[in-house]
């Protein structure tokens, strides 16, 4: 019987895994129709109907270009950076809520922390194995930037976290049967959506990515498939981000059909600062997280804790 269940959970998350990478490809897509549509010009329409097949093109581009070899670099941790970049942004959809239960646990949350922050890890050694100096700078601010940014988005959590007094996802969907997190907690769940931007190196604070003095970042001297792997990676993130918003304050049933609507939304509003923000400076970036965010969300964790003890102390 163990063996059963091992087997399934095995079937349901090679299919997530597969549902993941087309909806990624299909992101992409989306991406450059609306981004067109913002510059007043068509997105990709040659390849297949209305440019459907563009995303399995560009794979196939991507994987079979020519890989180079850096002379300087550490090639063994070159190599394995970008797989476990995808590696780590694939497994983090295994905390995600399943209809046939797959990996669904108490402490998703805690799981969602743990493999997000390991993704700094790859980034880093990314940058530093390529043995260029604009990568390793990339990385640097790349890095500087998640884990800033991760301090907010755990303080916000945590908030989220005392309202349900649960660790597990699925949770979240029984708490907002009635109303939606997002209307008690409207400037906590857009200081999220900011942070989430930082977190995913999105535009407007793409910085691990200057054309003036880094060219692109730390993913400079990759080329072919470990360029294409680092590229969904990204996209992955974004994808999970847009999911765990809808779950965190957008009702988060998962069994209604409009909580993918939701989900696509969020995509699409990714997509859409992309196209209206021109890129932050870097040092306004960092005061924004430790003196802007940081103070409002501990604020809002010592209301939240403090409500959450009086109802305790009501109840008893």
């Amino acid at each position: 019987m163990v063996f059963i269940d091992l087997f399934l959970m095995l079937v349901s998350s090679v299919i997530l895994v597969i549902c993941v990478l087309v909806g990624v490809a299909f992101l992409t897509l989306l991406e450059r129709k609306v981004l067109g549509y913002i510059q007043i010009r068509k997105g990709p329409n040659k390849v297949g109907f209305i440019g459907l097949v563009q995303p399995f093109s560009d794979a196939i581009k991507l994987f079979t270009k020519e890989q180079i070899y850096p002379f300087m670099s550490n090639l063994n941790l070159y190599y394995i950076s970008p797989v476990m970049n995808l590696f780590l942004s694939l497994l983090l959809w295994l905390c995600m809520p399943f209809i046939s239960v797959n990996v669904s646990f108490d402490l998703s949350i805690l799981f969602f922390l743990s493999v997000s922050s390991l993704s700094v890890y790859t980034v880093m050694l990314a940058g530093w194995s390529s043995n260029s100096n604009y990568s390793l700078l990339g990385s640097l601010r790349a890095v500087a930037q998640t884990i800033s940014y991760e301090v907010s988005l755990v303080l916000i959590l945590l908030s989220f976290l005392f309202l349900t007094l649960s660790m597990n996802i699925l949770d979240l969907m029984k708490f907002q049967k009635f109303i939606w997190l997002i209307m008690l907690t409207l400037p906590l769940s857009m200081i999220w959506v900011v942070s989430s931007l930082a977190e995913t190196n999105r535009t407007p604070f793409d910085f691990a990515e200057g054309e003036s003095e880094l060219v692109s970042g730390f993913n400079v001297e990759y080329s072919s498939g470990g360029f294409a792997m680092i590229f969904l990676a990204e996209y992955s993130s974004i994808l999970f981000m847009s999911f765990f918003c809808s779950m965190l304050f957008l009702g988060g049933n998962i069994m209604e059909w409009s909580f993918f609507l939701k989900v696509g939304f969020m995509g699409f509003f990714w997509i859409w600062v992309r196209g209206t923000l021109p890129r932050f400076r870097y040092d306004k970036l960092m005061y924004l997280a430790w003196k802007g965010y940081l103070p409002v969300a501990l604020n809002y964790l010592s209301f939240f804790l403090s409500l959450s003890l009086m109802i305790f102390i009501f109840l008893l």
